[in-house]
């Protein structure tokens, strides 16, 4: 940063300004920590001598708020990644069911949405699929904020839903199932050499809200990935040419992805592990009758309270994910 010439190149000082923020922010959390543990035990000295009870009782609660401190330390430090700490889409598809798996997807996007606002990330709309009676059949969202996709990147995969049907006049219990697909933001000095070519560039009304000019003119775009069969489409701004931009910008990303997760030799890659949203895929389960548990079938990290998760309160969900990556 101490170079001549290093504002001139505005994509890379944005980055390492980012970075370096990041770093920063993390020492400082640490020395702080350490600092308030000093003096808590020099107080708890103090209190012991003078046999206060009430000094320590606020001492102890002190040292549980200091513990919250130092384990969102401990999290960051398990994202050392570069890509960890960008941004991220989120992108969901309801399984086959119908009107039941359709709720159920649209249910997962207010629960991500509703984590992003607790952390005050920044989260936009990036197109919708609404469903034919309720729900959405597909959406993607992006979210904005430090550690996003490092975070978020193990919610990839199949989620499950059980629960009594309110579409269901004999009240049965149903099982519905929709995928969950975590992508990067690439930075723009990440070169991804796109082909036109390999492109197929498809221009369609726009089905969401959005005032009369989005709903009466082709302004959303889709792009279709040849090669890779990599759909992505994009339809929340007014400008086709916008749209066009950010669909290309979430290609990116999704090709960014692929070789990340080639190279890292994982057993399927993501379109293989897509091939069924059902039976046997699922990473989690969220069962709401006839008991009320959420699992994560990986971690086997369990909570008995499943609206608070669909709530945004997925955290230890999250924890558990990066405490297992190797």
């Amino acid at each position: 940063m101490l170079k001549a010439n290093f504002w001139q190149d505005k994509v890379n000082s944005k980055i390492i300004v980012k970075e370096k923020k990041l770093y920063e922010d993390l020492v400082n959390s640490f020395n702080s920590s350490a600092k308030k543990m000093v003096d808590l035990d020099e107080l708890y000295q103090l209190a012991n001598e003078e046999n206060n009870q009430n000094i320590k009782e606020e001492i102890f609660e002190n040292i549980k708020d200091l513990r919250n401190e130092v384990k969102k330390n401990e999290i960051k430090c398990f994202l050392s990644k570069q890509i960890d700490s960008s941004d991220c889409y989120i992108e969901i598809h309801a399984g086959a069911g119908g009107t039941e798996s359709q709720d159920w997807a649209d249910m997962l996007r207010r629960m991500y949405l509703k984590w992003s606002d607790s952390k005050r990330f920044k989260s936009h709309l990036i197109s919708e699929h609404r469903g034919d009676e309720a729900g959405i059949k597909s959406s993607t969202i992006k979210i904005e904020g430090d550690y996003v996709f490092g975070l978020l990147r193990r919610e990839s995969g199949i989620h499950r839903l059980v629960r009594i049907s309110p579409f269901d006049s004999g009240a049965r219990r149903h099982t519905s199932f929709a995928s969950v697909w975590i992508y990067p933001v690439v930075n723009e000095d990440i070169s991804i050499e796109i082909l036109e070519k390999d492109l197929r560039v498809d221009t369609y009304r726009s089905s969401g809200a959005g005032g009369q000019h989005v709903n009466t003119t082709d302004s959303a775009v889709r792009i279709t990935h040849i090669p890779s069969k990599i759909v992505v489409q994009c339809q929340n701004e007014r400008s086709q040419h916008k749209n066009k931009e950010t669909c290309m910008n979430m290609l990116k990303a999704r090709l960014y992805d692929f070789e990340i997760k080639k190279k890292e030799k994982e057993a399927e890659t993501t379109e293989s592990s897509k091939s069924e949203i059902g039976w046997g895929h699922q990473i989690r389960s969220y069962v709401l009758q006839p008991y009320q548990l959420v699992k994560d079938n990986r971690t086997n990290f369990e909570s008995t309270n499943p609206d608070k998760v669909l709530d945004g309160e997925i955290d230890g969900f999250l924890e558990q994910s990066l405490y297992q990556i190797k």
